[in-house]
């Protein structure tokens, strides 16, 4: 009995020993809890208000926005009308941190903008704005020659004309964005003060859509000068078709996006009027047009002139270069150069050039023996490099 009254001693002592050695406190007291700092709460601030145009602002360009921005706070109610009572239409920011006009100003006229807006205390604030927009000197308009919905050719040059003098370029070429899928790079090149063209750096690709935003009006363009409306263009680019002349060979070949489909016989500029060699881009395209010398300074009763009418014809050039149907030269094409620059064609070759051809298409003439082309000889950007074009032209 003994025996067995010192085990069970030995054993509570090892058990107790065991209960004890899973526990890491010494004590019986439980670990106190840990607890984060506590943040500090925001500083509750009065509502900020920064209203644009500024109070008694005078000469403000319709063109730009008005804006009401918020600090501190969330925008409420803005309400900006004419002296007419007219409400502009306006939106709020989807995050509350301001308002912004929707429509142009009208030139002339004087607005009232009033803006509300909760400060973090919860407090309402209220701001309010008079001003007046300019009285241009002279309103501008601007045309594109793109025309709505048209496919041009690979090669298109996307020229402004002012209807007046442009005093701030930089201004101008803000209010111009050309926006095209897939996104392709281009830049402006200026010649003289009404004009303006944007090219792409390469020629564009087949299939490319094109938006023209000229948005002119109300934004000062420098000397007095405002814009008078806005347009909107949309066009696409459509096959790559590149007719190359040839003044040895005598022939003219047509690729489409870049596969040979056609070789015709051409008679260029004979020695004395030898057609300029470079690429050209079409221009335009007629049925019907009367070929006159006197366009390029050699009245038509003169040694020299003439003044002829042919069917089909395409304008390459400024100067009164263009492929045209030519009956009357049909022997000597294909084996000699007889014309007074422009590129002669049968009839049946000029309609089938024409028909397939488009605005913006390229025709390159080489070994013409004439001078090279300039680059403001009509549409021919492609005479510049791209690094030439970035450089400021007059």
């Amino acid at each position: 009995m003994a025996t067995s009254g010192v085990w069970r001693l030995v054993a509570a002592g090892v058990i107790g020993l065991t209960v004890a050695g899973c526990s890491s406190t010494p004590s019986s007291e439980p670990p106190a809890p840990t607890s984060s700092p506590s943040k500090a709460p925001a500083p509750v601030k009065p509502a900020a208000l920064t209203l644009t145009p500024a109070k008694d602002a005078k000469d403000v360009a319709p063109g730009e926005p008005v804006s009401v921005t918020v600090a501190d706070g969330k925008v409420g109610d803005v309400k900006l009308t004419g002296t007419d009572g007219k409400v502009v239409a306006g939106k709020a920011r989807a995050d509350g941190s301001g308002w912004d006009s929707a429509e142009p100003l009208g030139y002339n006229k004087a607005y009232k903008l009033t803006a509300t807006a909760t400060g973090t205390d919860g407090k309402p604030v209220t701001q309010e704005s008079s001003f007046t927009t300019v009285k241009p000197a002279r309103q501008v308009g601007v045309s594109v020659n793109l025309d709505e919905g048209e496919t041009v050719g690979v090669g298109m040059p996307l020229i402004f004309t002012f209807s007046g003098n442009v005093g701030d370029r930089a201004a101008a070429e803000k209010a111009l964005k050309v926006t095209a899928e897939p996104a392709t790079e281009g830049a402006f090149r200026w010649s003289g003060d009404k004009q303006v063209t944007w090219r792409p750096k390469d020629y564009w690709k087949s299939g490319t859509k094109i938006k023209v935003d000229a948005a002119v009006y109300g934004k000062a363009l420098g000397k007095g000068s405002y814009g008078r409306e806005d347009k909107t263009i949309t066009a696409a680019v459509g096959d790559k078709l590149v007719a190359v002349a040839d003044g040895q060979t005598h022939q003219m070949t047509v690729t489409i996006n870049d596969k040979e489909v056609k070789t015709m016989p051409t008679s260029m500029g004979k020695p004395g009027h030898n057609t300029p060699a470079g690429t050209y881009t079409v221009m335009s395209e007629h049925n019907g047009y009367t070929m006159n010398s006197a366009t390029y300074g050699v009245p038509e009763d003169s040694p020299g002139g003439y003044s002829t009418f042919v069917q089909y014809a395409v304008r390459l050039s400024y100067s009164g270069i263009f492929y045209h149907s030519a009956p009357w030269s049909v022997r000597q094409q294909g084996r000699s150069n007889v014309s007074h620059g422009c590129l002669n064609l049968s009839t049946e070759n000029t309609k089938w050039l024409m028909d397939t051809s488009k605005k913006g298409d390229v025709v390159t003439v080489q070994n013409s023996g004439g001078p090279k082309l300039e680059p403001t000889d009509g549409w021919s950007v492609w005479q510049l490099s791209w690094d030439e074009w970035r450089t400021a032209a007059n």
